[in-house]
């Protein structure tokens, strides 16, 4: 995949119908969707469990986009290969997971799949400076993982726009998750963000059998953040 810093909307089907994953990632593809985002907790990591690598290759032949696999588990590293089988494009482990975070990436990379690395609310930026060179994403989380449906931490923004004088010019895209809304987004795509992580602000008043709801909050959260965008 070429590298660009154009706004990505990345659905996360955490806020889909359980019961009709393959119908809700069609929807959301065909309404706009860039990316479908897969949160994988173990409630070890984080205090709720979701999908393992077998639900993740369910998922993959519905996927015509981009697979993005937020892993927050922990350990990580003896699970890679099982969500590469899976057949996700991008890795996402988190910097709070792993002692050695950097043989993590390298793992990750191995495989020819695209390596990210996530930082929680109250992890230093500094927890990643050496890891720069090596990854192709840097996530922050807005909010504390584990739910859904929780409030933007606003101190994300400022963690943004240090993140980016951070990166510079390397191809590295900077993802946030967690309470990103069409009211949210425009301040940390200001700041430097360029995918944005969205489940209730996608999923919320729609369904399969009304997808243009989807739509329209895409289209909504799109416009937002790509007016901060341009503003910046």
């Amino acid at each position: 995949m070429s590298f660009d810093r154009s706004i990505k909307i990345a659905p996360s089907i955490l806020s889909a119908d359980f019961a009709n994953f393959g119908a809700e990632i069609r929807a959301i593809e065909d309404q706009g969707a860039d990316w479908v985002h897969i949160d994988v907790m173990d409630n070890h990591f984080v205090p709720n469990l979701t999908f393992g690598p077998q639900a993740v290759k369910a998922f993959r032949p519905h996927v015509k986009t981009f697979m993005d696999v937020h892993l927050m588990i922990s350990p990580v590293d003896a699970s890679i290969e099982a969500y590469v089988d899976a057949g996700a494009d991008m890795i996402t482990a988190h910097v709070e997971a792993e002692w050695h975070i950097h043989r993590t990436m390298q793992a990750i990379k191995a495989t020819g799949k695209m390596a990210g690395v996530s930082l929680n609310p109250a992890t230093p930026l500094e927890s990643v400076e050496y890891l720069l060179d090596d990854v192709d994403m840097v996530l922050l989380m807005t909010v504390n993982p584990g739910y859904g449906g929780q409030k933007f931490i606003q101190s994300g923004v400022e963690k943004t726009r240090r993140l980016r004088e951070m990166i510079g010019d390397r191809p590295v895209h900077i993802q946030v998750d967690g309470g990103v809304t069409p009211e949210t987004a425009p301040a940390v795509v200001e700041a430097g963000a360029d995918v944005l992580v969205a489940g209730s602000a996608v999923f919320k008043g729609g369904s399969v059998e009304a997808p243009e709801v989807y739509g329209a909050n895409m289209k909504a959260l799109r416009e937002a953040a790509e007016r901060a965008q341009k503003a910046g």
